[in-house]
C-alpha cells in the first residue's frame, strides 16, 4: 500500500484511502516518475473508450509525483493535454513524468501516456506547477 501524508491518503488518483480512486502506485526511477494504469468499465466515457479526464488526471499525477517524491510540494497551475488516440477500456498503459526545468517556485513538467501493448502515445502534456510557498 502507499504510504502517503494523511491530506493526500485520499487523492482520486494516488490515495490509498479513497474507495472510489485509482490507487496508483508512484515511483522515481532515477528522474523519471513511473506508474502503470489499467482502465476498467467504470472508466469509460462511451463506447468502450476512457474517458478523457481520467486520462488527464492519471498524467496531472505522473508529474505531481515527481515533485512529491522529491519532497517538494506544489499545484498544478496550468496543463495543455494533447490527445493522440482513444483509450480503450482494458488496456494497459505506462505513465512517465519528467521535470523540463525549475525557476523558482516555477517547474514545468512533460507527462506521457503510453500503451504497453503497441508503445503508441495515447496522450502527452506539459504543464506548470507553482511549489508551496512553505516548500
Amino acid at each position: 500500500m502507499n504510504t502517503l501524508r494523511s491530506d493526500a491518503n485520499h487523492c482520486f488518483v494516488c490515495g490509498p484511502a479513497n474507495d472510489f480512486g485509482l490507487h496508483l502506485e508512484f515511483r522515481l526511477d532515477g528522474d523519471v516518475c513511473r506508474s502503470e494504469f489499467t482502465p476498467g468499465p467504470t472508466h469509460c466515457g462511451y463506447d468502450g473508450v476512457t474517458h478523457g479526464g481520467i486520462v488527464f488526471s492519471v498524467l496531472d499525477d505522473v508529474m505531481a509525483n515527481w515533485l512529491f517524491l522529491k519532497g517538494l510540494r506544489a499545484y498544478t497551475a496550468k496543463c495543455d493535454i494533447r490527445y493522440k488516440d482513444s483509450l480503450p477500456t482494458g488496456t494497459a498503459v505506462r505513465l512517465e513524468g519528467r521535470c523540463v526545468k525549475q525557476r523558482g517556485r516555477l517547474t514545468i513538467m512533460q507527462g506521457t501516456m503510453i500503451r504497453t501493448d503497441t508503445d503508441q502515445i495515447v496522450a502527452e502534456c506539459e504543464a506548470s506547477f507553482m511549489l508551496a510557498a512553505d516548500t
